[in-house]
């Protein structure tokens, strides 16, 4: 999948840690009160409608009107967009297209029907290399552009996306000037480059909408009601056959076709993001530079990116397998076509996996190695257990993880890029590991 660096709230999670996207272009939800864990511009354009969100006429729930911002604003100045990269309207196939191609290793294809996101505070600050041994630290505030804006990153957009490929991304908003230092024009001398940060914010009525079709309204209503940040709605298809090992009777309790809709109330200020679209050499033996320069005859682009895969992952170290047998365990004994929540993994130990009658979950590849060299993982023996690396186990949520649904958050709330892969630091509002 990807190469990448995140921060624990302002701490660097590659080192805390051990170390499936929202594209700004530099750079799920369920009733999920088991834990509770709910978090709390001048010279822009594209800033959409003053009347008030809620309620339209005829008294159903509506969202504030958007303005999309012109795509090209011109020189000297940064379009913002906003990407869940190609994989966010493709999904994961099973099995992959080709040997290294993204997908679950147990087998799971994953097809999204929404990805359902709150964007907020778009920030650009001076230097961003302010503190080079702390991505966190920037210079002053110059320019932001604010909305919120509810954006569904599952359907195309009519821009390409800074990943390349079929990748697209949607325009949120346009700043032509520091609208938070007398309007100053940007500077464009010697490659100046400005720090780039966002929130993706708990879901409101006050948003704008970006492109939510009815369907994506009602879901975004419920995550208003909900306190969720960020929502994934869809369906997994368990499509993999006999390359799958063991052959454990545990696995013939799964049902074959799953829904999803997971609710993860973790609003999230992503900050100082390297650009993923810079292959320039990185300060601090970072991956990309931080930050990005404007130029004097064009306009730049600004991509937030959101990765899909983050909430799948077996560890807090990045990029590690992606599995969905963990939530597809929650529903045996289902007698039609189930809906896992993230309600189902509260309380769940993810040191060792069971399923809903509490009977052991086995780990299980359906990507051998000896078939697919480059993408494919052979999976340990015994029972399933996730790895939080130097993140403890621990009752309090501030100091380590209760549960699946604690760790299936956390590794959620690092999904936020610049530019398809820049990493950001990280700084949680929600209550999580410090």
């Amino acid at each position: 999948m990807r190469t990448e660096t995140t921060m624990r709230n302002m701490t660097n999670v590659k080192t805390m840690a051990g170390a499936l996207a929202l594209t700004v272009a530099l750079a799920a939800c369920s009733s999920s009160g088991g834990n509770n864990n709910a978090g709390t511009g001048g010279n822009s354009a594209g800033s959409g409608g003053t009347s008030g969100g809620g309620t339209d006429g005829r008294g159903a729930f509506a969202l504030k009107p958007f303005t999309a911002p012109p795509q090209d604003p011109g020189p000297k100045t940064v379009l913002f967009t906003a990407s869940g990269e190609e994989l966010a309207y493709s999904g994961y196939a099973f099995p992959p297209a080709m040997d290294g191609d993204a997908a679950f290793v147990d087998g799971w294809q994953i097809d999204f029907d929404h990805l359902l996101v709150t964007i907020d505070k778009i920030t650009l600050s001076e230097n961003p290399v302010k503190v080079p041994t702390d991505q966190a630290q920037t210079g002053a505030l110059v320019a932001e552009a604010d909305g919120p804006w509810a954006v569904d990153l599952h359907p195309k957009g009519p821009l390409m996306g800074k990943g390349g490929g079929d990748e697209t991304a949607v325009p949120i908003a346009a700043l032509t000037s520091q609208n938070k230092n007398g309007n100053k024009a940007f500077d464009t001398a010697s490659g100046t480059a400005y720090a780039f940060g966002f929130d993706l914010a708990p879901a409101t009525a006050n948003a704008q909408n970006v492109n939510l079709d009815a369907d994506a309204l009602a879901s975004y209503q419920q995550m208003v009601t909900d306190g969720c940040a960020v929502l994934y709605a869809g369906t997994a298809t368990f499509k993999g056959g006999a390359d799958c090992t063991p052959a454990d009777p545990e696995f013939t309790k799964l049902p074959p076709t799953v829904k999803f809709r997971f609710c993860f109330k973790s609003p999230t200020t992503y900050a100082n993001c390297q650009d993923g679209s810079n292959d320039g050499a990185g300060i601090n033996g970072e991956e990309h530079p931080r930050g990005f320069a404007f130029k004097d005859n064009q306009s730049v682009i600004a991509q937030v990116t959101v990765h899909t895969d983050h909430p799948f992952w077996e560890s807090t170290v990045h990029d590690s397998p992606a599995h969905f047998d963990q939530f597809a365990a929650q529903t045996v004994g289902a007698s039609s076509t189930p809906t896992v929540t993230l309600d189902d993994v509260v309380g769940l130990d993810f040191t060792a996996m069971v399923d809903k009658a509490k009977t052991a979950l086995p780990w299980r590849t359906c990507l051998p190695k000896s078939k697919y060299p480059m993408g494919g993982y052979d999976a340990p023996a015994g029972q399933m257990h996730f790895d939080p690396q130097a993140i403890a186990t621990n009752p309090d949520p501030t100091k380590g993880f209760r549960d699946d649904y604690d760790f299936t958050t956390y590794n959620q709330s690092t999904q936020g890029h610049l530019n398809s892969d820049g990493l950001c630091a990280v700084e949680r509002h929600y209550p999580s590991p410090q």
